[in-house]
């Protein structure tokens, strides 16, 4: 992976590789940004419970890239539009989106997707590396309205092997679009190693090819990847075209919920990639600056769970929609034989759904 040549600020162990930025301690960023990733820690760990109890769908853990995720929604402007895929609740909840319509999502509730404070951004994109072309539409009427607003692309590195991916990176450099590319590099493409997946030695390299400016960054690095992302979005938000950033990370978690991962992935590289997460990095970090202490920790890990509980109970408590919505959502005009089983539905008054097991499976 030319490690040598990664973006980075801080060692796995917290130590500060190179003289920091002056904001890390004139500003508040860095401590707004652990407490970003808490929460992220937080949910994550209570979505999985919640769908081992059935009362989730499929979930998608975003464990270990929780760095990307928030570093990304910091840096996005309010108007700017996100094109997520399914790992990239994070970064959602961070742009204003409120955990429970997250979960209603993961609990097989489409209102999850339609919420107003989503605003222009799209909705998780489960086909692979399709939101990256969806991205590149969004950011073509950006640029023809001549706004200062640009579109973010998030992807896993499965996807850049897709060829949605490759068409978009192409029309992005010919048309000079106002879109950033941000790779999601765990390592893993369900069960497939990355090695396996690609025989380019940097993923940021197929940007290159199709003349897009890229650039390898560590994605467990927080101030790596605000650095990098301040670059990308200035290049774009000016009409420089596109830009591609691969931050390198490791999927610690499941593909899923509905995956195992003992069965392909190696134990020890789990247990080394550990070392190199991003949370335990960036508290580390505070705590050397001084800009952080167990007190306050203590604190802010009791204040994010009372946040997270009455997300959940929002969630659990939401009524579920009737099942006349799964036909008056999906086409302009039904068909004589679809409005006859609606039409049967409501007569019957058959409950909707259910926070039960279920759920999107990639």
């Amino acid at each position: 992976m030319h490690e040598s040549t990664l973006l980075r600020y801080i060692a796995p162990n917290g130590e500060p590789l190179t003289a920091l930025p002056v904001w890390c301690s004139q500003s508040d960023w860095l401590v707004e940004a652990y407490r970003h990733m808490q929460f992220a820690r937080l949910f994550d760990q209570k979505a999985i419970a919640l769908q081992r109890t059935g009362q989730l769908g499929t979930y998608a853990s975003i464990l270990g890239a929780e760095a990307i995720d928030v570093a990304v929604g910091m840096c996005m402007e309010a108007t700017d539009i996100l094109a997520p895929y399914y790992r990239n609740h994070a970064c959602q909840m961070v742009r204003g989106l409120p955990a429970r319509h997250i979960l209603s999502y993961w609990g097989g509730d489409e209102r999850g997707s339609a919420a107003a404070e989503m605003q222009q951004d799209f909705p998780n994109c489960i086909p692979i590396a399709t939101q990256t072309l969806h991205a590149c539409g969004a950011a073509f009427a950006l640029q023809y309205r001549q706004q200062s607003r640009i579109a973010v692309a998030m992807l896993g590195d499965g996807a850049t092997s897709k060829g949605d991916f490759a068409e978009a990176l192409n029309v992005a450099g010919v048309w000079k679009l106002p879109v950033v590319f941000i790779i999601n590099n765990n390592q893993w493409a369900i069960s497939v190693p990355r090695t396996l997946q690609s025989a380019v030695s940097r993923l940021s390299d197929k940007g290159l090819a199709a003349g897009v400016p890229a650039i390898q960054v560590d994605g467990n690095d927080i101030i790596a990847l605000r650095i990098a992302l301040e670059t990308a979005f200035q290049t774009a938000r000016e009409g420089q075209g596109p830009f591609l950033i691969e931050a390198i990370s490791y999927r610690l978690s499941d593909h899923t919920t509905a995956d195992d991962a003992n069965r392909y992935r190696p134990a020890e590289e789990l247990k080394t990639a550990w070392k190199h997460e991003p949370l335990a990095r960036l508290r580390t970090l505070l705590f050397r600056l001084q800009l952080w202490d167990e007190q306050r920790d203590t604190a802010l890990l009791h204040d994010l769970q009372n946040q997270l509980d009455a997300e959940v109970k929002a969630y659990l408590e939401t009524p579920a929609p009737p099942v006349t919505d799964m036909f008056d959502y999906l086409h302009a005009e039904l068909h004589p034989a679809l409005r006859e089983q609606r039409d049967w539905c409501e007569v019957n008054q058959m409950p909707g759904g259910s926070h039960a097991p279920g759920g999107a499976d990639e």
